[in-house]
């Protein structure tokens, strides 16, 4: 049976993704409606609405993109945006062709879809500010995430089937002839020479309407395990810092009784601290902890 303390945590993991999906904002009732089956009451849900907005969610309306953004970052983000305007702009009609013929293995198409989902990158990584990660490394891992899910596109043309290349035919404008950025024929468009599709590629081909869901889902996951790394090595980061931190502390009071520097073997006697856990935070300090005489190639 699930403990409480996890189904909390699942729920607001929940809540979290259904915000960013509807750009950094929820409904009251989407939160009472999450935490129902918690049975929690007016306190803890404004508990809860604290730290949706702590984390750049608004309540019932959106919450500000560019308000957990740095001076630096907004420097940045405007000079990046600046470069993308060099870019050319193309219009829902031209997008879908674009991605259509991705789909049937055109890489000139494959890189023009991806020129079109470039600022949405940015605009994904502006939902997940403000939460331990420089915009600009957001939006880098969304990049190399949507040139993933690009990818995964044209190896799928490898495996599609008669009838849904079939079916691309039917969708594409003109003659509904599929060709590659050369001319070449539909076949050869569709056995790219590296082209082993991913599970998800082949599922997806043949629904060009879902590939925009896909690649967002992909972007906004990138992210997410990014921060979700960066928060597990700054949980790793407080545990070296409290180990050492309470060696330093046992070897300060044991040195201020004998106004000396204490040796391992005497912090080991005087504190109960076994050897290895006095051993492990020297090192982990860089040998640096002032209260300790050791010598350091003798451990």
């Amino acid at each position: 049976m699930i403990s409480r303390e996890v189904a909390f945590a699942e729920s607001l993991q929940r809540i979290r993704r259904i915000a960013r999906e509807q750009g950094n904002s929820i409904s009251e009732e989407q939160v009472r409606e999450e935490f129902s089956d918690l049975e929690f009451n007016d306190a803890q849900l404004q508990m809860v609405y604290d730290y949706l907005e702590k984390h750049n969610i608004g309540i019932g309306e959106p919450a500000d993109p560019d308000a957990g953004l740095t001076e630096e970052e907004r420097s940045y983000l405007q000079n990046y945006l600046d470069g993308l305007e060099t870019l050319p702009v193309y219009s829902d009609g031209e997008k879908r062709a674009h991605t259509i013929s991705t789909m049937a293995g055109d890489r000139l198409a494959a890189q023009r879809l991806t020129e079109s989902y470039l600022k949405d990158v940015v605009d994904i990584a502006k939902l997940y500010s403000g939460q331990g990660i420089l915009l600009e490394d957001l939006i880098g891992e969304g990049n190399v995430a949507l040139a993933t899910g690009v990818e995964m596109l044209v190896a799928g043309a490898g495996r599609l089937e008669s009838s849904e290349k079939k079916t691309i035919e039917d969708n594409l404008p003109g003659e509904g002839k599929l060709t590659d950025s050369c001319g070449a024929t539909a076949a050869a468009a569709m056995n790219p020479a590296d082209g082993q599709a991913s599970g998800e590629a082949g599922h997806i081909a043949g629904k060009p309407d879902e590939v925009e869901g896909m690649l967002v889902r992909g972007i906004m996951d990138a992210m997410e395990a990014l921060i979700q790394e960066n928060v597990d090595q700054e949980k790793k980061d407080r545990k070296v810092a409290d180990k050492v931190n309470k060696v330093a502390d046992r070897a300060r009071e044991l040195a201020e009784e004998l106004h000396r520097k204490v040796t391992p073997e005497e912090l080991v006697r005087e504190s109960g601290l076994s050897m290895k856990s006095i051993r492990d935070a020297m090192q982990m300090s860089g040998f640096q902890i002032e209260d300790i005489a050791y010598a350091k190639d003798s451990l």
